[in-house]
Formats: C-alpha cells, structure tokens, sequence
C-alpha cells in the first residue's frame, strides 16, 4: 500500500493516452503554484495537485465504484463476533483492530486515551408478591444469556444502588402529561415503584419525573422488543448531560483536574431514585397484574402492552440494585488524510465504536461503513488523489455512556475545532431498518440533495436505492410520504452534539430506518443484520456511498458547498411557528429584523460562491490548449512561460476577480458563521449547551424542538405572573436575535 505522502507515477497508459498532456499541464500547474506561492508568503498553504472539475469527477466516481458489499459485511462481521462495552478488555481489543485497519491502508493514525468516570452493574433482582398471596422471581436477563456469558446484564448505567419494596403503578411514558392525567384520577405514585414505557423522553427525565413525584424507584420497558420475540431488554445511561461528570466543560486527561464523587455538579447529573430496565414479558406480567383506575383513554391510542389498569398495586414489587462507578480507560481513533492546499481546514466523519452488546446495528453498521470509506480513500490515494483540506476519521468510544469520548475530545480540542472545522458528519445506526433519512444543520441541505441526485447522473448501480430496483436513492427519497425531509437537530443523542451544540460546527448525520426492535439488545447481532435489517448490505452500500461523497465534496471543492439560504428559510419558518406559541406583550421583531439582515448576508455570500471558480484548468478544453502551448514551446522558453503565468496570477488577485485568497476568505466566512449562534453563557441550566437554535429540550413535555432557550422560558414562564414570564421570554428572545445576527456578520466578514 502506498503511504497517504507518496505520491505514485502515473501509469504507463496515462502517459501515452489523450490525456497525457493534461497530467504535464497538472505537473506544469503545480511547479506554477508553488512558485507563486512562494512570492506572495502564503506561508499557510501547501499547493500541489489542483484537483479539476474533471478529475475531481473522475475520483467522485471512482469512490463510488469501489463499493462491494461483501466487504462491508466482512468488516461488520469481525466488529460484531464479541460484545464490546467501553472500559472493558474486549472494547480496547475492538480499538485496536479500527486502529491496525487504517495503519494497514497506509493512513497516519493516532489515538486519544482518557479516564472516565463509567458505571456496571454488580447486583440486580425483582420479585412480585401478587394479590394472592404468592411471591415470584421475575426474570430480568434476556433468554440464552446467563451468568459467565459476555454480555453485560440488563442494566440503567449511573442508577444509584438501593432496594425499594412498594406498589407498583403504571405511569405509560414518564411524562408531566401522564402524572397529572393519574393525579386526576386520584392515583398516587408516592413511594411507589413506577412502570413506564420508553417513549421520546430521555431515560434521565423519565427517572428524574418520577423522582420528582415521590415514586421510590423506576422500571422501564421498550414495546417496540414485542416485535421481536426474543425477550431483548434495552440497556441505556440515565446519567444527564454529556461527557465525563468529573470533567465538566474539560477534558479529561492525564494529570488534569478531577472533581469529586459527591461534588454538587456531579451529583445532579445522575438520578436520585434507582431505575432498571425490563423485557416486554417481564413487564407485561406486572401489567396484567395491576387493578384499580383502568387505563386513561387518551393512552390506549398508541399503546401496545397488555395492560387494564393503573394500579397502585395490588402487586407488591421487591426491587434490588447495586453497582458500581469508577475509571475506566477508553480510547479514541483517528485517522488522518492531510489537505494538500489547505491542511489546516479538517472535514470530519465521525461515528461510535463502543456497543452494549454485539452492536451490529449500534453502532457497528456505521463502524463498518467509517472502514470502507477508509479503504476507498486509501485507494484513490494511489491513484494520485489527495484532498484539497484534512480528512479526519474519527472512531469515538464510550458514547454509550453520554458521548464520553467525543465530548472528551472537543473539549481538548475546542480552539482549533472553532478556528479549522468546516464540518462534522456523524454516522451512528447506519442501517436500522427501510427508509433513508438525513438530520443536518440548514446550510448542508443543498449539497446532501446534490450529492443523493448524483446517484442518478453517474449511472452506478452500486449508489441505486437499494429499496426500489432502478431508482436513484434521491428520487425513493423523493417518493416517500414525508418527501425529501431534511431534520433537524433537536436533541443530543448522538456524537454530533459536541460539535454543533457546543463547538458550533456544521453537522450532519445519516441513516437508514428511524428504530430497530432489537435496539440496545443482546439480540443486536450480525446474525440479526444478516436475517432481518440488511441481508444484501446494500443499504450499507448507500449510507457509505452517500457519507463518503459528502465529504469529498467538503474537502475538495474549491468553494465551501454551504448555501445559507436555506437557513435563512429555516430560520423564518421557526419564527412563523414561534409567533402562535406567544402570549401578552413578547414581541418577535428582534428575530424577525436580524434574520432579514442574515438574508442579505446569505443572498450575498451565494452569489460571490457562484462568482467563484478555480483559476487554474477550469475546464477541459483549457487543459488541452494551455498543455499544447507549455509543449509545443521550447525547453528554454519553460521558465519565460512560468513567468507569465505567475504574472497572470497576480492580475487574478484584482477586485473584482477570482483567487485563491478570495476563495479562502469567502470560505472562511462560510465555516464561522455556524459559530455565530453559539452564546458563551449557554442554555440556563445547562450551560454547556452553547447553540440557541439547537439543542437539547429543557421541557420534555414543550411543544417547541427548536430555538431551546425560548423553548424553556415558555415553560418557565407558566409558574411565573404575566409580566416576569414575559419578561424572561422576550429576554431569551433578545438571545437569539443576538445570535442570528452574529451569524449574519461572521458572513459579511467586515466589521461593523
């Protein structure tokens, strides 16, 4: 394999071919560049092969030609044969073969370990004395996975330890909604422990709800299991907030600062109560157990369990808990393809290592598309390919526990990813079940369209939707009943969120299928993959195919494909939905005003990127007629003919034409203006989140999924009186105005 620095001679037949005289006119391009790079003390670029529109077409399509998807399956395959939960001797062991696969393709690698603060289980039971009398153990391991097996038993990671014995009550998803629905029908969760189904809420809000009504302790079930008759339990943190507890805000190195166990900060990120998850089965039979208040009406719409009434009781619950927190190594892994232009600007693909269990589906399906678009990067290495800017490939550990090991790094490295990031693709669950689906901030929208419509003009079988024989992956997406739907990022559940909602980095995250019922399971396994979520890998095949081409464009063409138009609409539209949220005197005039000045900041950074061109062998005709003049001319003439090229550089730099520094300034603008809507004092509350157009829910029970510091003043402003209610909204409101419109000056670039 040929090292990412060595650049291999070209083939025989490229050298006798018609397009010879374009590779001399590439090696003419370079000598140029350097030379006038030199003069001009451009000390922060390193030129070499300028990549055209041809040749750059030329690798887009040669990436996706070399997709096969025996290979993914063999990568999957190898990733999955033990569970690999983070801090454990067969996660590391998992780290080192991501590690060995991307040394082995030639590619710089690295690592990032860091101690954090992780939580197993040491001790579980639950037993039910029914009405008659009678006591029985009921199972909390999932069928064929017993003591001495591998994987990890069912378990909430941070729970508290304790025992509890009470009534047990059915309380459907954990919500505010659901608790003043049972209020009213005089049901009572003091003291009681509360069955609750997984619904949209976090598991530490479900946790904390109960807690906060007086329950003794939570029991959690996952309906979407009883699809799957194996009796999966799902496993999962009830720990809040991101990132190592005892390194809130830094990262957590070696020799660094540590806070301690019963620090006040770390404290309030775990629950009060203790809390466990159950199998379907487990926790239909407390269900069907329970009598008093039948179950409300509005409930029996969605739910699935056999379940009559309410309770509390008569069944009497035995709950026991023990474990244990305490560090734990994990262990991040980088590959590196350095830009040949501009090195110091990083495209990065990132997705998780660590799983519960086997994790065929989570995360190990993206896992295994990161290794394949690393083998086909190296391969275009050695057909003479290198980016114009830095591909990072990042493979996180712990994000099972709360994104631990991106958040570790982000923080380390906040200044450089603030200063150099263009973007952060994240890919997760990349195959879950049928239906593709892109969550990305508003300026990638164009170029995830562009690159799925790409599919159809390059005519290749391999990137075709692998759900509909002959269609393109654009025009399935196109005919589903949501239509080509874009999300958006209103939570943080995934490795995207440090980078965008604390970094400010445009993200983007891609899958297939919104849930999986093996999800979290011991039955999340290659066998489960290869049986039921993608037998032919040929969604694997189009998640890589799509993941990989978006960042080639975002590491290769000349101009940032970010159009932030499409924010500007997304931004109006918010502010249209926000408008029927509002009461009394709050006023929208400061969004309404600072997204118009962010609309003619977008309409004018659109049109100087559409005004913007590479200078040198723009088109295919060029090359021909600029090589016939370099060979046609004599030999020591060559330096004469440089000369005038570097004159005609120079004349390029005038106003009003196009550069390479004009390009880097202008992309510039496009990288920070993400950054704008980040607030140093953060979410109230939460402070860690930066971002005030996305992020994380305050209220679970809020309506709003988007501008979150208003969100939550809304929901504060309920137990406040009319004048500080509004007051605390139309101050949050100022916030964000504030934030757009530092949004639109990073675009404009000047100072005001």
């Amino acid at each position: 394999m040929a090292h990412p620095s060595f650049i291999p001679k070209p083939p025989a037949s490229l050298l006798t071919s018609p397009s010879s005289s374009c590779f001399l006119l590439l090696l003419l391009s370079l000598s140029t560049v350097a030379l006038y790079t030199l003069h001009r003390h451009h000390h922060h670029l390193q030129p070499t092969t300028k990549t055209t529109s041809k040749t750059a077409l030329y690798y887009r399509t040669t990436f996706l030609s070399l997709s096969t998807n025996s290979t993914l399956s063999a990568y999957l395959r190898r990733l999955t044969l033990h569970p690999h939960l983070a801090g454990t001797p067969l996660s590391l062991q998992t780290a080192q073969y991501v590690q060995s696969h991307f040394s082995t393709l030639g590619l710089p690698t690295h690592v990032n370990d860091y101690s954090a603060l992780l939580s197993y289980p040491t001790l579980s039971s639950l037993s039910a004395r029914f009405k008659n009398g009678t006591n029985e153990p009921l199972p909390l391991a999932e069928p064929g996975f017993g003591p001495g097996n591998d994987v990890v038993r069912p378990y909430h990671a941070y729970s508290p330890s304790g025992s509890v014995i009470g009534y047990a009550v059915f309380v459907n998803l954990g919500r505010e909604e659901d608790y003043t629905k049972l209020e009213a029908m005089g049901v009572s969760v003091e003291r009681a422990v509360v069955v609750a189904r997984r619904g949209e809420m976090s598991r530490y809000a479900v946790v904390e709800k109960a807690a906060e009504k007086g329950a003794a302790a939570v029991l959690m079930y996952t309906e979407a299991t009883a699809e799957f008759n194996g009796g999966g339990v799902e496993r999962g943190t009830v720990m809040g907030g991101l990132g190592d507890p005892l390194t809130p805000g830094w990262a957590g190195v070696e020799g660094g600062e540590r806070l301690g166990l019963e620090d006040s900060d770390v404290l309030r990120r775990f629950p009060k109560i203790p809390s466990m998850p159950l199998s379907v089965d487990t926790a239909e039979i407390i269900l069907r157990s329970l009598e008093g208040t039948r179950v409300p009406y509005e409930w029996r719409g969605t739910l699935k369990s056999e379940v009559g009434s309410v309770g509390p009781g008569p069944t009497l619950l035995n709950f026991t808990y023990q474990g244990e927190k305490k560090m734990a190594s994990i262990r991040n892994v980088f590959a590196v393809i350095r830009g040949s232009e501009e090195p110091d600007r990083f495209v990065l693909l990132g997705n998780h290592r660590d799983a519960w269990t086997y994790g065929a589906v989570d995360p190990n399906s993206g896992t295994a598309a990161l290794l394949d678009i690393a083998r086909r990067y190296a391969l275009l290495m050695r057909l003479g390919w290198n980016p114009r800017r830095t591909i990072i490939l990042c493979s996180w550990d712990a994000e099972e526990f709360g994104m631990i090991g991106s958040t570790e790094w982000v923080e380390q490295n906040l200044v450089n990813l603030g200063s150099k990031a263009v973007a952060y693709l994240n890919v997760d669950c990349a195959v879950q079940g049928p239906g593709f689906y892109a969550t990305a901030t508003p300026q990638l929208d164009k170029l995830l369209l562009e690159v799925t419509k790409k599919v159809e003009k390059l005519l290749l079988s391999t990137v075709k939707d692998p759900e509909s024989e002959g269609m393109t992956l654009y025009n399935k997406w196109k005919t589903t009943d949501r239509g080509v739907d874009i999300l958006r990022f209103n939570g943080a559940d995934s490795d995207f969120a440090p980078f965008l909602q604390h970094a400010g980095v445009p993200s983007t995250e891609l899958y297939y299928g919104r849930d999986f019922p093996v999800y979290h399971t011991s039955f999340d396994s290659y066998n489960w993959m290869l049986n039921h979520g993608d037998p032919l890998f040929q969604r694997h095949v189009a998640i890589a195919g799509v993941w990989g081409l978006l960042a080639l464009h975002l590491a290769d063409d000349p101009v940032l494909p970010l159009n932030y138009l499409s924010y500007a609409a997304q931004l109006q539209e918010y502010t249209n939905v926000l408008s029927n949220f509002l009461e009394g005197s709050v006023s929208l005039h400061p969004i309404t005003a600072s997204i118009q000045e962010f609309v003619v900041a977008a309409k004018e950074a659109e049109e100087e990127a559409k005004k913007s061109s590479p200078r040198l062998l723009a088109k295919s005709t060029n090359c021909h007629n600029y090589s016939k003049s370099y060979s046609l001319m004599p030999s020591y003439l060559h330096g004469d003919f440089i000369s005038l090229e570097l004159k005609k550089l120079r004349a390029q730099e005038a106003p009003g034409s196009t550069s390479e520094l004009k390009n880097r300034m202008l992309n510039d603008r496009l990288m920070f203006a993400e950054r704008g809507f980040l607030d140093a004092e953060g979410l109230r509350g939460r402070e860690w989140f930066k971002h005030l157009v996305y992020g994380p829910p305050g209220d679970h029970d809020g309506k709003l999924v988007f501008f979150p510091g208003i969100a939550d003043a809304v929901s504060r402003s309920r137990k406040m009186n009319r004048a500080e209610g509004d007051a605390a909204i139309q101050h949050e409101i100022w916030r964000v105005a504030r934030a757009i419109q530092r949004a639109a000056y990073a675009l404009k670039g000047g100072l005001t």
